[in-house]
C-alpha cells in the first residue's frame, strides 16, 4: 500500500513539473512576440511623412506629437496628448491610413 502511495505522489509530481515547463515556454513565446511587436525606433516629429501629419491634424486637431517611432515596415507609432489632458498611442501606415495594432 506504501508503495502505491508513493508512486501516486511521483505521478503527480512529474505532471505538475510537466505543466509548469509548458506554461514557461508559453511565457517566453508571448514575450517575444510582444517584443517583435514592438520594434520600433524613435524618430523627430518632422521626419513624419505629410500624410501621417495631415491625419492627426485632421482627425485630431487639438493634438500634439509628443513622440513619434517607425518600424522597418514603414508603420508609424504616435504618443500624443490633447488639449483636454488626455493622451494616447496612435498607429498609421506612412500613407495616413490608421491602423490598429
Amino acid at each position: 500500500m506504501n508503495k502505491i502511495f508513493i508512486t501516486a505522489v511521483l505521478a503527480l509530481g512529474s505532471l505538475s513539473a510537466f505543466a509548469q515547463e509548458e506554461s514557461t515556454a508559453v511565457e517566453a513565446a508571448a514575450t517575444e512576440a510582444a517584443a517583435t511587436q514592438d520594434d520600433f525606433s524613435e524618430v523627430s516629429a518632422d521626419e513624419l511623412p505629410e500624410a501621417v501629419t495631415a491625419a492627426v491634424a485632421k482627425n485630431y486637431p487639438t493634438a500634439s506629437i509628443d513622440k513619434a517611432y517607425v518600424n522597418e515596415a514603414k508603420q508609424f507609432k504616435l504618443e500624443v496628448s490633447l488639449e483636454d489632458g488626455t493622451a494616447g498611442t496612435l498607429y498609421a501606415d506612412e500613407n495616413g491610413n490608421w491602423i490598429e495594432m
